[in-house]
């Protein structure tokens, strides 16, 4: 049986965190890693493994290793502004942000496919507001064996940075 594997990095940042040692901080951190959860869930019929790495910033939509989530009428399966959904019998990665169309990215059953997308968002924290910055970084594969360096072993065979 086939194991779907999402390795899920945030990296989150304030505005008070943009100078070019900031970036270049952020930009040496990895954005893969061993796989280290077990299949704890189980969609579009297969298991599922959700492996979480990166910041934990309290106020992130994110914190306490929630992610938004949702099983779509369809079968699909949102994680964030990623949907997985199966077609003519593969499993297929695509990407949709909110009121904007469907963005299909690829297939998972032949190798790896690392997606990312930037955002930024108000927080309140002690009556004051300020920017929250994230780079969401999405390592998607469906496997039939899973080795915890699959990520780390293999390049990805494709690469999907959001409009």
């Amino acid at each position: 049986m086939s194991t779907l594997i999402f390795q899920i990095h945030i990296k989150q940042w304030d505005k008070s965190q943009r100078s070019p040692t900031d970036v270049a901080a952020r930009a040496a951190i990895p954005g893969r890693y061993p796989i280290m959860a077990k299949p704890e869930y189980f969609i579009l019929n297969k298991a599922c493994i959700i492996d979480q790495h990166g910041d934990d910033i309290a106020t992130s939509a994110y914190s306490d290793g929630r992610l938004k989530t949702a099983v779509m009428v369809d079968g699909s399966v949102r994680l964030d502004r990623f949907v997985v959904y199966e077609s003519d019998g593969k499993d297929m990665l695509a990407y949709r942000e909110e009121n904007k169309d469907l963005i299909i990215i690829g297939c998972l059953n032949d190798g790896w496919i690392q997606s990312r997308f930037n955002w930024r968002y108000a927080v309140e924290q002690g009556g004051q507001f300020y920017w929250l910055y994230e780079e969401f970084t999405l390592n998607a594969a469906c496997v039939k064996e899973v080795d915890a360096d699959y990520f780390l072993a293999l390049p990805p065979k494709q690469i999907f940075n959001a409009p």
